[in-house]
């Protein structure tokens, strides 16, 4: 039973909880009697040796058994009466002094999910902001569509920007390297989109047959890992030119795209478009709810939880700056490589506190949320986590059988129905809302 309770803080609580020595005694004597009923005791048959006999040879096994039982029904009995709700496991304060005959006492601390009195989130004022799909954005994405369905064919013709351009492979020397590299079959094969750009403005304005040779750099990302990061004299020889032909925008195009003609291709666009932004739009709102429940409801977080978040923001940071550093370690045209610097002492501080408050503010909406969800009723069915692995997987190109797998090889599957219970109350926080029209 719950002997006493202290407030450590908000989101920490010591527990002092005792467990009564006839209900031990109960638990070890029936125990007991279980093992008799099928211990094998020379001189005895089965259920007939002295209980004391079988005590003094399995009592200490038995003794840890019942503990192992009795401690966790009890702190679940405390928990409840004390009626917080713990996030992470209970920390013993106290060596566990376990006398047979004797109530049992534990002393623990627990870090639990922080009280929120007068929780407010219904009629919270946000902006109105007006779905609008303008011209030039229409224009842009059927320009897209253009690009996606365009056709290369053969011409005599100089080299443009946007053609494709065929190399043949003449020469080739690796700056540092005695042996000539095998690139000629790559080369073939590959054209222009193994060159960089600046490679490729040389060959504007030069005709089919005609040489090029040039000396470059060819960075990490170079699709020859044999010139991946190597500088490189080059000679090849412009075998084939393809000029990009863009289809025209008719109804000969819109019903290559599964559509009647130009007027509802138009339409599916900016049903799109508009669809995309009202999704966008909802997420800013949502965002702006959240944040004016934070600011008046301030409490502290578990600190278990907090560190989880922080560490998952720093472990993300780091894998951003590793890619950025790769991606924008560049070489001019003298070979000299240009590597973004490390961040100053000051940076780092800044980039520390500035992860610190992302972190505290996503445990504090986190908890605000299930809080809200809670009180709201909110569940999360299982069709409705099959729909999510059904919309998950055509986003794949992928079964949702095996999307599901994934998800249980994982071990994230109540990741996954969390995930679609914050997306319901959030919906519920937008419906409640109140929203205001502008001028």
């Amino acid at each position: 039973m719950l002997k006493s309770i202290e407030d450590i803080n908000a989101a920490k609580k010591r527990l002092r909880i005792e467990i009564p020595s006839d209900v031990i005694e109960k638990e070890i004597g029936d125990s007991l009697e279980k093992v008799r009923q099928k211990a094998k005791i020379p001189g005895f048959r089965p259920g007939k040796a002295p209980i004391s006999l079988i005590d003094k040879r399995f009592g200490k096994e038995v003794e840890a058994e019942v503990l192992d039982k009795v401690i966790p029904e009890y702190y679940s009995k405390a928990i409840k009466e004390a009626e917080i709700t713990p996030v992470a496991a209970p920390t013993f304060e106290e060596r566990l002094d376990f006398k047979r005959n004797n109530p049992l006492n534990l002393l623990f601390t627990v870090e639990v999910l922080p009280k929120i009195e007068n929780l407010e989130y219904e009629n919270i004022k946000i902006k109105d902001i007006p779905v609008v799909v303008d011209d030039d954005e229409m224009e842009e994405y059927i320009k897209k569509l253009r690009e996606d369905k365009a056709v290369y064919e053969v011409a005599e013709k100089d080299v443009e920007k946007d053609d494709l351009v065929t190399f043949e492979y003449i020469d080739c020397n690796i700056i540092g390297e005695e042996n000539p590299p095998s690139l000629k079959e790559q080369i073939s094969k590959m054209g222009n989109e193994i060159f960089p750009l600046d490679i490729m403005e040389k060959v504007l304005g030069k005709k089919k047959g005609e040489i090029v040779e040039f000396n470059t750099i060819f960075d990490e990302s170079c699709k020859s890992k044999e010139l991946a990061g190597k500088t490189v004299e080059m000679k090849v020889l412009i075998k084939e030119i393809k000029k990009k032909n863009l289809p025209a925008i008719d109804d000969e195009f819109a019903k290559d795209l599964g559509l009647e003609n130009i007027t509802e291709m138009r339409e599916k666009i900016r049903e799109r478009l508009s669809a995309f932004k009202k999704e966008q739009i909802e997420k800013i709102q949502k965002a702006n709810i959240i944040n004016k429940i934070l600011e008046s409801h301030k409490f502290e977080v578990p600190e278990t939880l907090f560190k989880r978040q922080l560490e998952s923001l720093m472990m993300q940071e780091s894998l951003s700056q590793k890619e950025s550093i790769e991606t924008t370690s560049v070489s001019d045209n003298l070979g000299q490589e240009k590597v973004i610097a490390p961040y100053s002492l000051d940076g780092v501080e800044k980039m520390q506190a500035e992860l610190e408050n992302r972190a505290l503010r996503h445990v504090q909406a986190s908890i605000i949320i299930d809080m809200i969800g809670k009180k709201e009723g909110i569940t999360v069915a299982d069709n409705e986590v099959n729909e999510r692995i059904s919309l998950l997987a055509q986003r794949l190109s992928a079964t949702p059988e095996a999307v599901k797998n994934l998800y249980y090889r994982e071990g994230s599957l109540e990741g996954l129905r969390h995930s679609i219970f914050e997306d319901k109350v959030m919906d519920l926080l937008l419906a409640k809302a109140e929203i205001e029209k502008g001028e």
